[in-house]
């Protein structure tokens, strides 16, 4: 099974072939189990977690075919994290955005089940800080490197320092998101030339990048921007549909 990251601002009914493959994974997995429809765990940490939460199951829904899913919803609210029975008996696990230190906190005590989950054949959908958080070395929000700018800011608030958190673990790479909206590559290229991150991958709004059996799959309006370390410098590229 796959993991399967969105960057960002696919919230409406016509964005929902993006969700499709996650959930037509889902599906082959309840099948499997020997289920007519997949148990979606959805779990929103956003500041409107339950209004969050009801759209990605509707989106899911929306990408699903018939007889649907069977969603289960878990809105969380910061300070508490998530518990493992958000998770429990589910084949497949969707992941929304919101501040992305406040979801991989409320996460991180499911980190290993997850892992576990993944690992067992349970698909993986991340959507903006949701798709940061899967990384080994998750990204948060800082915009500053060494006290230096790499990436935009609210010209009224002073920066904070980049800061590489553990995330769950399904990519070996950081993953960046809302890219070319929001001018966040920057940030990428300045990470790994830094040093504080091996390699990136940068994932456009309106684009899914699908990470399964070794192969990278996108797909969507945007790109996937590839930052890697070179001799002097960085090479970017992007991955093609």
């Amino acid at each position: 099974m796959s993991v399967h990251l969105i960057g960002g601002g696919a919230t409406t009914a016509a964005d929902a072939p993006l969700y499709a493959p996650f959930v037509a994974e889902a599906a082959q997995r309840a099948a499997d189990q020997g289920r007519a429809r997949p148990r979606i765990a959805v779990i929103s940490l956003h500041p409107e977690a339950d209004e969050k939460a009801a759209a990605l199951g509707d989106l899911l829904a929306e990408a699903g075919a018939d007889p649907g899913i069977e969603a289960h919803l878990t809105a969380g609210r910061p300070g508490t994290p998530i518990g493992v029975e958000a998770i429990a008996d589910v084949d497949g696990v969707a992941v929304g955005g919101g501040v992305v230190e406040d979801v991989r906190a409320g996460l991180e005590p499911i980190f290993s089940e997850l892992r576990r989950l993944v690992a067992g054949g349970v698909p993986y959908l991340g959507v903006s800080a949701g798709a940061m958080i899967a990384a080994e070395g998750s990204f948060g929000g800082g915009s500053r490197i060494g006290g230096v700018v790499v990436s935009p800011e609210d010209p009224d608030e002073p920066g904070e320092e980049l800061e590489i958190e553990a995330g769950i673990g399904l990519v070996d790479v950081a993953i960046e998101v809302h890219v070319a909206q929001r001018g966040m590559l920057s940030r990428l290229v300045a990470g790994v030339e830094a040093g504080i991150i091996a390699g990136g991958l940068g994932i456009d709004e309106r684009t899914a990048l699908i990470v399964g059996d070794g192969r990278l799959r996108v797909e969507g309006s945007g790109s996937v921007w590839r930052v890697l370390p070179t001799d002097g410098g960085v090479l970017v590229s992007t991955i093609g549909h």
